[in-house]
């Protein structure tokens, strides 16, 4: 059975880059990059053209205004998935972007397996944000009442999505509570299955927005 392939475009300037990006999707049959772009109008042409699943943005190497633009595009291209790529961001951008519909922002500075998880986020349209933009949003979060959340979770599995937010493995976090790894991975898939989450990563977003996690130090 065919995999279905999912076409890219790359919009950065910075040559290191965006051969980084072209080779590490490169190993993957599902993902192709059909085409590079380095200004706005380049991109908006390229889109007219072609069916594309996402894009990959660096915001700030293109001539960008950040929330306009992509507004405009998402209107455009509603089936477009947009992963923004990023050296650093502020609480104003972030909170842009957000306004906009943008729920996948990735730091320029994210290991392999970071990225990957965050190409198949935005493809799927399931939320990523690198742990830099998690600071941010909780950040954000100081001054705000705790949402209140309709899927309770035990105080054995509130426990364990704290563990997991504090880096520790599926292997330490049995050690830690004398317990079996497979009863830690099946409270872990319980955990996703309840929340409707699908990485670390939007686990911690619910975790914090639930007030079950607070200004601590974690791993994505």
């Amino acid at each position: 059975m065919n995999q279905v392939e999912y076409k890219i475009v790359i919009g950065d300037t910075q040559f290191l880059v965006v051969e980084g990006l072209k080779s590490l999707l490169a190993n993957d049959e599902r993902l192709s990059v059909a085409g590079i772009v380095t200004t706005k109008d380049e991109l908006l042409n390229f889109l007219a053209r072609k069916p594309i699943q996402l894009l990959i943005i660096d915001l700030a190497s293109l001539d960008f205004d950040k929330s306009d633009d992509l507004q405009f595009i998402k209107l455009q291209f509603p089936q477009l998935s947009i992963l923004i790529l990023t050296n650093s961001i502020s609480k104003d951008e972030f909170t842009r972007l957000t306004k906009v519909g943008i729920k996948n922002i990735l730091y320029k500075t994210a290991e392999r397996d970071e990225i990957l998880s965050a190409i198949d986020s935005a493809i799927k349209g399931k939320k990523f944000y690198s742990g830099e933009v998690l600071d941010l949003i909780i950040e954000l979060g100081e001054n705000k009442s705790v949402m209140e959340v309709s899927v309770q979770l035990t105080i054995s599995e509130i426990e364990i999505v704290r563990l997991i937010a504090g880096g520790m493995t599926t292997k330490e976090i049995a050690k830690k509570k004398c317990i079996s790894f497979h009863t830690v991975n099946t409270h872990r898939k319980n955990i996703f299955r309840k929340l409707g989450v699908s990485n670390a990563s939007e686990l911690i977003i619910h975790a914090i927005k639930s007030g079950w996690i607070d200004n601590i130090e974690y791993y994505i």
